[in-house]
């Protein structure tokens, strides 16, 4: 199996079924900085990142529109001083697919390069 980092996101249309607690489960395994929550019964994949001020924190928003932009995958972001914090889901779906580990891997490393 590729890194998530690695792949890119894939259409999702509406036959397209949510991660099961097992495939979530090992996703997480990966990503040990994200957290599953659940939000208006929905269950989205979520991670708060922490900088120096609040022009690293625009900045790492940005970089991560950007990457939204073009995977064509959006996520929630909330933008403060010192820290931005960034939920994943598929609205389609209602809940979490493997897009949505994809793009936590790659904003991930969006971080560390940002950070760097």
């Amino acid at each position: 199996m590729p890194q998530l980092a690695e792949e890119h996101c894939i259409r999702v249309t509406r036959s397209a079924k949510r991660l099961s607690d097992g495939e979530r489960d090992a996703l997480l395994g990966q990503l040990p900085d994200w957290r599953a929550v659940v939000q208006d019964d929905i269950e989205r994949l979520e991670r708060e990142f922490r900088f120096t001020d609040y022009a690293g924190a625009l900045g790492f928003t940005q970089r991560v529109g950007l990457l939204a932009e073009a995977e064509d995958h959006h996520p929630a972001i909330l933008t403060q001083w010192g820290r931005v914090t960034v939920t994943w889901w598929t609205h389609v779906v209602g809940g979490l697919h493997r897009n949505d580990f994809v793009m936590a891997s790659h904003t991930d490393r969006a971080y560390t390069i940002a950070t760097s």
